[in-house]
C-alpha cells in the first residue's frame, strides 16, 4: 500500500477507447480531466488525493515494462477505481488468445492483494469480436460478471461517468475508514469475546466454534434443517454441510483428534441425503491452517488446495471429498466473517458450480458404500 500524507488513487481504463459515439473522447483524456479535478478535492480543508495514471508516469528504469509498473501501480495504490467498458486491454504482440489484457490483470491483481479497495464502474460493453482480443475481451467480460462489486449507476455522459467515479471514492473512503476502525476493535485476540473463547476448555470452545458456524450457513437464503443436519443452497442446489471445529491449534494432537478425518464416515450420513449433494466439511480452525496441514488430514496429495483469505479449501478429484479450513475462528465476529468470506469466495471464483458437481458424485459414492456396509 501507499505510505503518503495523502490517499494515492488508480485510475483503470482503457486508453485509446472513445467514451461513445455521441461524446467521442479518449477514455486516457478523462482520465486526465479526472486527476486534475479529484486532486483540487478538499477534506477539511486539507488536499487529501494523489492520482495515478500511466499516462502520467515517468519513465522506468530498463528492467521495468509498462506492464510491471501498472501492476505496481495496483500493489501501491489506496484505491482502485477500474472504468470498463469490457476492454481487456493491451497484452503483448506474442500472447494469443490464451492471455488476458492489462486491464484484467490490474482488476486481477487488485482483488488478490486487497479486494475492499477495488471499485468497479461499468460502461457499455464493447462487441466481441471472432480474434485473438476478441476472446480475451469475452474472457475479461465472463470475469467482470462474476465479481461482486459496487458498479455505480448507469452511466450515459462523460458527466454521468465524472459524478459517478466521484461518489464511489466518497463511498470508498468511508467504507475504508469503517473496515479500519472494526479491523482495530478487533485487536490482537488477547481482550473481549476471543479471551472468553479462550478462557473455555477444548469441549465447550469445540462447541460454541460449532454453534456459530450451524448458525451462520442456516440464516443463508435457501438454507434449512432436516434431522438436525444442515443443507445449504449452493448454485441452485441444496448441499449438506457438515460444521466442525478444531479449538486450538492444528499441531496440537488432542485438538486435531477431536475432528479426525471426518469424511472416512461420511457413508453414514447417507441416509440424510436423498439424492441431495454432500457431505462438504466446514472445519473452524481456532488459529491458523496451511495447505500442508490439509493435505495431511486428507492424506495424499493428489487434490486441488487452495489458500484464500477464509482459509484453506481442498477439493479431491477421485473420492469427491470436500473440506474447508476456516482460519481463526478466535471468536464470533471472526467465525462468522471467516464462513461469510468462504460463500462468497465461492460466487465469485464460479468454484460454486464444481462444488455443487462434486458434491452430488459424492453423494452417489457414499450412497453406494452404505449399501456395501448395510446389514
Amino acid at each position: 500500500m501507499a505510505k503518503s500524507s495523502k490517499l494515492r488513487v488508480m485510475l483503470s481504463s482503457r486508453c485509446k477507447d472513445l467514451f461513445s459515439e455521441k461524446e467521442p473522447t479518449k477514455l486516457s483524456v478523462i482520465r486526465q480531466q479526472l486527476k486534475t479535478e479529484i486532486e483540487a478535492m478538499d477534506i477539511a480543508g486539507r488536499k487529501a488525493f494523489e492520482v495515478w495514471i500511466n499516462e502520467e508516469t515517468d519513465p522506468q528504469g530498463g528492467k521495468w515494462d509498462s506492464w510491471e509498473v501498472c501492476m505496481n501501480a495496483v500493489k501501491d495504490c489506496d484505491i482502485l477505481i477500474v472504468i470498463s467498458n469490457g476492454n481487456a486491454g493491451w497484452a503483448g504482440d506474442d500472447v494469443g488468445s490464451g492471455g488476458i489484457g492489462i486491464c484484467h490483470a490490474e482488476m486481477m491483481t487488485g482483488l488478490s492483494i486487497a479486494p475492499a479497495k477495488v471499485h468497479l464502474i461499468e460502461l457499455k460493453k464493447i462487441p466481441i469480436t471472432n480474434d485473438d482480443e476478441g476472446r480475451r475481451n469475452n474472457r475479461f467480460q465472463d470475469y467482470l460478471s462474476k465479481q461482486d462489486l459496487f458498479r455505480g449507476g448507469e452511466i450515459k455522459t462523460i458527466d454521468d461517468l465524472k459524478k459517478c467515479v466521484k461518489s464511489t471514492l466518497a463511498e470508498a473512503v468511508i467504507k475504508l475508514t469503517q473496515a479500519g476502525v472494526t479491523d482495530a476493535a478487533k485487536g490482537k485476540f488477547h481482550s473481549g469475546e476471543a479471551l472468553d473463547w479462550s478462557r473455555l476448555d477444548f469441549g465447550k470452545r469445540q462447541k460454541e466454534m460449532v454453534r456459530v458456524v450451524r448458525e451462520t450457513m442456516l440464516a443463508r437464503k435457501g438454507s434449512a434443517e432436516e434431522l438436525g443436519k444442515v443443507f445449504v443452497e449452493i448454485n441452485k442446489q441444496l448441499v449438506l454441510v457438515e460444521p466442525h471445529a478444531i479449538p486450538a491449534a492444528l499441531t496440537i494432537g488432542p485438538a486435531k483428534e477431536l475432528v479426525g478425518q471426518p469424511f472416512l464416515r461420511d457413508y453414514l450420513l447417507a441416509p440424510n441425503l436423498k439424492n441431495r449433494g454432500g457431505p462438504v466439511h466446514l472445519i473452524a480452525c481456532h488459529k491458523t491452517a496451511t495447505e500442508s496441514q490439509a493435505l495431511k488430514l486428507l492424506g495424499f496429495p493428489n487434490a486441488t488446495f487452495v489458500t484464500a483469505p477464509f482459509g484453506v479449501f481442498v477439493a479431491d478429484p477421485v473420492q469427491k471429498v470436500q473440506f474447508a479450513f476456516i482460519t481463526n475462528c478466535r471468536d464470533e465476529f471472526n467465525t462468522r466473517h471467516g464462513v461469510q468470506r468462504f460463500m462468497k469466495w465461492l460466487d465469485q471464483t464460479g468454484e460454486d458450480k464444481l462444488l455443487a458437481e462434486r458434491a452430488q458424485a459424492r453423494s452417489r459414492i457414499i450412497t453406494a458404500i452404505a449399501k456395501e456396509n448395510a446389514p
